[in-house]
């Protein structure tokens, strides 16, 4: 698993672009962490890398929303649901191959995790935070890969 030092709210958002910019349709990020680790920054940087207008907000009330963009951002949180109502929520049509899929608290998502996936937990470290990212299939392997010509990871 690799580690990158994230030492404010810029570096995380920063982070978040530049897997913006190397994502291509179907690359799925899990984004696990505690209140407050940095998850909807990271989306947000996210979503301006891949051109995605307007702000981005945490969609805890609306459990999934979709943005434009060079490439569709389908942003999920999972804080408030409980993890046996999934199965009556057609999960597997979130991670159709037609947008790069981004959800919070993907611990939450149990036996429906997708099969290749980009894992990103988000931990406090002070005031800083640290990313601890594990790629999942060969497509997240070389997005984790393509990350290095963008500052992060030997």
């Amino acid at each position: 698993m690799n580690a990158i030092d994230l030492p404010d709210e810029a570096a995380t958002r920063h982070l978040g672009e530049c897997l913006g910019r190397l994502a291509q349709p179907g690359d799925v990020l899990l984004l696990e962490g505690d209140l407050g680790a940095g998850k909807t920054t990271l989306v947000q940087g996210l979503a301006a890398g891949l051109d995605c207008p307007g702000e981005v907000t945490s969609p805890t009330f609306a459990l999934v929303y979709e943005l434009p963009g060079r490439v569709p951002l389908r942003h999920m949180d999972l804080y408030r649901l409980d993890p046996g109502h999934l199965e009556h929520l057609g999960v597997e049509e979130w991670f159709e191959p037609d947008a790069v899929v981004a959800v919070e608290w993907a611990e939450r998502l149990g036996p429906f995790q997708p099969r290749q996936y980009l894992r990103l937990t988000l931990e406090h470290a002070g005031e800083a935070r640290l990313a601890r990212l594990e790629a999942v299939g060969p497509r997240h392997l070389q997005l984790l890969r393509d990350l290095q010509p963008c500052g992060y990871l030997p």
